[in-house]
């Protein structure tokens, strides 16, 4: 391609782990290089708006600090000291050591680790067909969607509900447990809409005044892991002030007589003590509500990582039901889209091959389980070798102390594929180089939207970088696995998945770039029953038994059985004591996407340093001021964040925004040091936002 003075810019979609999934305007310079971002504006739901981030790829995409060749350790784990090699090479003796783990301990004993890093279908999830083929250790995918997605499922049966462009046709938009304006700000442009379009007041529901919250015209400030409290609440007001749609309820749920009689004492003077809410403000969402009816409350993920999350989530749904809300057009309840999604990805994924009698091993346990325990071992053998693409887990998982100390083991032969030196990297034998969106073929699915779209390649990848599919192929013809998905390129994949789901083909995706897979009012709404066996919304739901997306193999964890029958607040938090006073969540930065964007010069300008979030109160026990340095501690280690006294938090609870990495901590110990990776009831997950922890000034 030759330089021009015209500026060509190609449509692509952002490939983070965002619901938004926004489509994309890419300028691209020449073979090498892009320039501007920008939304792309006929798309439907983007509209031509992405966050500042993605907006300045450019700099991320020619970062000088990118991987572009092949790396192999030459001194002890951490220590920096690194071989280039070529990545033929490189693949070679990633086989060779995933080959001698295998011979002494079983197939079992490999475990490739992968996460969101990318959101495409064929990079992302291309890593299963390896897994599956080979025999190798499964994993459970439990560290970001388990306790949301379970309790929006526990109650409408189907991880999908109404068209989210909707928002902009609600008469009260209530945004619940996300931080919109941070981590999906498109819909904020449809909150804008709906302000404008219709005078619909928006009410945001959260545990800190952010910048979605900023924005609310009615603003819940509540407890952490306090939400079930606050929906209980306002039902009861619903039911008291006659505004339940008692013949909706009739036709639509399974037990509505018994949950108003269960809600009689769940009063707004109840909730109050619990929330920390007032009892004025909790009558004002709940009048709110009952005078709109056609009302949209998107809920975010947020507020299900606690320990009773899944009992949260599913009480905001059932506000919906009472409400009768899903009768109308930008009226419902919505948290994800992806049961709406046709695709067949059996050559990608390989699941037939899949077998449930070898082990799963929760990722976010990693830690726990490279440090020899036997419990989240699954009883086997040890894991003395990983594979990882598309995560950051010395960064991002739980218990950093534990996870640090398994990838430190001499035992443990560690490849990464990597666009730049993460701190997962940096503990690796061996460092492939990655692709970025731009250089490599892929399909991805909006969550939050409705919208499958491509991805194509737009320009070449510098180096020596490997797309995620190339490698997979690559270590598959050296360890001898033969499966047709390994001889196929990513364009024959994506045809496959697309013609398997009885969307067309993948040329018609390319002249359309985009298909709007949302399904019929009826459909999306539950007109017709909903997705549940007695066609019915559940109040009352199965806990332990209902199948909820991303459920584990065998028995439901902790104490599933104690979860209240019916929505209430569920006391099983970490609470504060004498020893912990205080509750931390640590929440997204908005240039940040978990450890992703932690290196480019626009973000780290915005987001300064490690920062706690401090009440004045608070900080006056402690005699701080701005930038005071102070460390966070509780039974799993300690941190050191830099003090901001604010009256944007509550009196005893701590907000760490961002994942940075450890070594932008002065101790070296990043913010998940303080978080525990207990597998939260009934489908597991890691309560991120349920910390308690002491603070002391430095």
């Amino acid at each position: 391609m030759e330089a021009s003075d015209q500026p060509e810019f190609r449509f692509s979609v952002c490939p983070h782990d965002c619901p938004s999934t926004c489509g994309l305007s890419v300028e691209v310079l020449d073979s090498n290089t892009i320039g501007r971002v920008r939304g792309a504006k006929d798309h439907s739901y983007t509209a031509g708006v992405i966050c500042e981030k993605v907006a300045r790829y450019a700099e991320r995409a020619h970062h000088p600090d990118r991987l572009t060749q092949a790396l192999r350790r030459t001194g002890a784990k951490g220590d920096g000291n690194w071989q280039s090699l070529s990545v033929e090479s490189a693949l070679d003796e990633v086989a060779e050591a995933l080959l001698r783990a295998e011979r002494l301990h079983g197939a079992e004993t490999v475990w490739p680790y992968y996460f969101a890093g990318t959101m495409g279908l064929v990079q992302r999830d291309g890593i299963q067909r390896l897994r599956h083929v080979k025999g190798y250790s499964n994993q459970f995918s439990s560290i970001c969607t388990n306790m949301a997605w379970t309790g929006y499922v526990a109650g409408t049966g189907k991880l999908m509900g109404p068209d989210p462009r909707e928002m902009a046709e609600t008469d009260l938009l209530v945004i619940w447990g996300t931080n919109a304006v941070a981590t999906q700000v498109n819909v904020m442009t449809l909150a804008a809409r709906a302000k404008k379009e219709r005078k619909a007041p928006l009410v945001v529901v959260d545990i800190y005044d952010n910048a979605t919250m900023q924005k609310a015209d009615l603003a819940l400030r509540l407890r952490p892991g306090t939400d079930g409290a606050l929906a209980c609440a306002v039902m009861h007001c619903l039911f008291r002030d006659g505004k339940a749609d008692w013949d909706y309820l009739r036709a639509y749920s399974d037990c509505p007589d018994a949950f108003a009689e269960h809600l009689k004492t769940r009063t707004p003077q109840w909730a109050a003590g619990i929330t920390g809410l007032s009892v004025e403000k909790i009558e004002q969402f709940a009048k709110l509500l009952g005078d709109r009816p056609r009302a949209y409350l998107r809920l975010g993920y947020g507020f299900g990582r606690q320990r009773n999350g899944a009992v949260n989530v599913h009480a905001a749904s059932c506000i919906a039901t009472v409400l009768g809300a899903w009768q109308h057009r930008g009226g419902g309840a919505f948290q994800n889209n992806g049961a709406i999604y046709t695709l067949d990805t059996e050559l990608n994924e390989a699941n037939s091959y899949r077998r449930d009698d070898i082990r799963y091993l929760d990722q976010s346990q990693i830690g726990r389980i490279l440090t020899g325990d036997a419990e989240a071992l699954r009883h086997g053998p040890p894991v003395n070798a990983l594979f990882i693409q598309n995560t950051n887990p010395v960064s991002v998982a739980p218990e950093q102390e534990l996870v640090k100390q398994g990838f430190l083991r001499e035992d443990l032969f560690t490849c990464v594929h990597e666009q730049f030196m993460t701190e997962t990297a940096e503990l690796a034998d061996i460092i492939l180089p990655a692709t970025m969106f731009t250089e490599h073929d892929d399909v991805y699915r909006g969550g939050g939207q409705m919208h499958l779209a491509y991805g194509p390649k737009l320009v070449d990848p510098p180096g020596e970088c490997l797309s995620n599919h190339a490698v997979i192929c690559g270590l598959a013809e050296r360890l001898g696995l033969d499966h047709p998905g390994f001889r196929m390129t990513e364009q024959q994949h994506i045809d496959a998945m697309v013609s398997g789901g009885g969307l067309g083909s993948l040329e018609q995706l390319k002249t359309k770039n985009w298909i709007d897979c949302q399904p019929d009012f009826e459909t999306a709404h539950f007109s017709n029953g909903f997705a549940t066996p007695d066609g019915k919304f559940h109040f009352k739901p199965d806990w332990g038994r209902f199948p909820a997306p991303n459920k584990p193999v065998g028995e439901p964890f902790g104490d599933w059985k104690d979860i209240p029958p019916m929505p209430d607040h569920w006391s099983v938090l970490e609470d504060a004591d004498e020893i912990y006073p205080y509750r931390l969540a640590t929440s997204p930065a908005r240039t940040f996407l978990n450890s992703t964007f932690t290196e480019t010069p626009g973000s780290l300008k915005r987001e300064k340093q490690p920062t706690v979030l401090i009440h004045p109160e608070d900080a006056g026990q402690h005699d701080l001021a701005d930038e005071d340095r102070v460390t966070l501690g509780n039974e799993r280690g300690t941190v050191i964040v830099h003090a901001k006294v604010t009256e944007t938090v509550s009196k005893g609870v701590l907000i760490v925004e961002g994942i940075w990495p450890n070594h932008a901590h002065d101790d070296g110990r990043g913010i998940n040091t303080l978080v525990g990776a207990d597998a939260v009831a009934p489908y597991g997950g890691a309560a991120f936002h349920d910390n308690h922890v002491w603070l002391k000034k430095l």
